[in-house]
């Protein structure tokens, strides 16, 4: 949703961290800073509205590589970067005031961004101008009844057909259903010639293609959300994203390419949590006194503001690796997630303790940040997986000395 506008400025980790980020990063902040606040809190709590303002103030174009229309990063040669730290910018900014359009926002980079990465010339030139504009909104259809982080053990099926490919199964919790223009939908090919163990594949599938239904979920926090259905659903051979059996590589690719940026969407809702609490016990008295003159009302503010500086500093390391390294940073990236959504939870908890009663009323800005925060240490890898990421490198280190 979008929250109750406040009177104090966007904050962004290019304002505090600056060796991790550059000028053009600054100037998106900035811009940021005096759009955000009006642009999303007028789109309030529709999907629809939400999506047109991405698009209308020119976000779409982070999730597209320079090379293809995006927006000028400072890498016009690479078909498939695409700048970790404008997402985190961005998403800093609109988990402060409208996590729903951060919700959409980044859905949208997981939707389209194969596209890039693995797309046909044709794909590309059909799908990726609207994307730049919010015409076509993407969606990510991995999750499935029984494969959420197994994400191996799917189910779907695209049996191989003389002139393309008919797909059955369910996906489920699929964000941006109601507003999708397009999936990218991941299943097993089947057909003869193809190895089952190696065939999970990428295909891109227009919300109207016959014989794919959607159905609604309603969730704690305000979402578009819900069940992808595939009934004999047939598709051409152009729809295919890439090689047969390289589905696994393309999401893994592309939740790379995002995952960081959760951790700075959690930032941004624990920054504007943790403002909310200054304002609210420097202003509220009980016994005699403001809050903020208590010592265990300080106490927690200095819990809070360490806890988000931390994730800040997590944050920002990943995304300049990412940015500036050719290597991986999946551990950079599992620390700076794990750790930034679940200090969020915890700042925010904190926030609404402090606003007493008030803080559950529906409307209270906490109350709507606790709801959202919720659902980030799950999507995009869950906080277990990512402890498990993290252990995997630590004990591949200690195996070399």
């Amino acid at each position: 949703m979008s929250l109750p506008l406040s009177g104090a400025r966007l904050a962004f980790s290019a304002d505090g961290l600056a060796v991790f980020f550059a000028d053009h990063h600054r100037a998106l902040a900035g811009k940021l800073a005096d759009d955000a606040p009006r642009r999303f809190f007028a789109a309030g709590d529709d999907p629809a509205s939400a999506a047109h303002a991405l698009g209308e103030a020119g976000l779409n174009a982070y999730v597209v590589p320079e090379k293809l229309g995006g927006a000028p990063v400072g890498r016009p040669d690479s078909e498939a970067y695409i700048d970790v730290r404008s997402l985190v910018t961005i998403r800093e900014a609109l988990g402060q005031v409208s996590p729903l359009a951060d919700a959409i926002f980044a859905v949208q980079g997981l939707g389209s961004y194969p596209i890039a990465l693995a797309g046909s010339s044709e794909q590309r030139a059909r799908y990726l101008p609207g994307v730049l504009t919010g015409e076509r909104v993407g969606a990510f259809a991995l999750t499935e009844p029984e494969a959420g982080s197994d994400v191996a053990s799917l189910a779907t099926r695209a049996h191989k057909t003389r002139d393309g490919w008919t797909l059955d199964g369910q996906k489920t919790l699929i964000s941006n259903v109601g507003i999708a223009t397009h999936f990218v939908v991941f299943a097993r090919a089947t057909g003869d010639g193809i190895d089952d163990k190696k065939s999970i594949t990428a295909f891109l599938v227009d919300a109207e293609t016959r014989g794919l239904s959607t159905s609604p979920l309603r969730m704690s926090s305000p979402h578009p959300l819900g069940d992808v259905v595939f009934e004999a659903c047939h598709v051409d051979d152009a729809a295919r994203i890439g090689e047969v059996g390289k589905g696994m590589s393309i999401a893994l690719g592309t939740l790379d390419a995002f995952r960081i940026s959760v951790g700075a969407a959690a930032n941004g809702m624990a920054t504007r949590a943790l403002a909310e609490a200054v304002t609210r016990v420097s202003a509220r008295k009980q016994f005699g006194a403001v809050l903020a003159e208590q010592q265990m009302v300080r106490a927690y503010l200095a819990e809070m503001a360490t806890e988000l500086d931390a994730a800040r500093l997590l944050v920002a390391r990943a995304a300049h690796a990412r940015d500036t390294t050719e290597r991986r940073v999946t551990t950079e990236a599992a620390m700076a997630k794990l750790f930034a959504t679940e200090a969020a939870q915890t700042i925010i908890d904190k926030a609404l303790q402090l606003h007493g009663g008030s803080g559950v009323l529906l409307g209270s800005a906490v109350e709507a940040l606790y709801r959202d925060i919720r659902a980030l240490r799950i999507y995009e890898g869950t906080s277990e997986i990512q402890k498990l990421v993290i252990a995997r490198a630590v004990l591949g280190q200690a195996s070399v000395r």
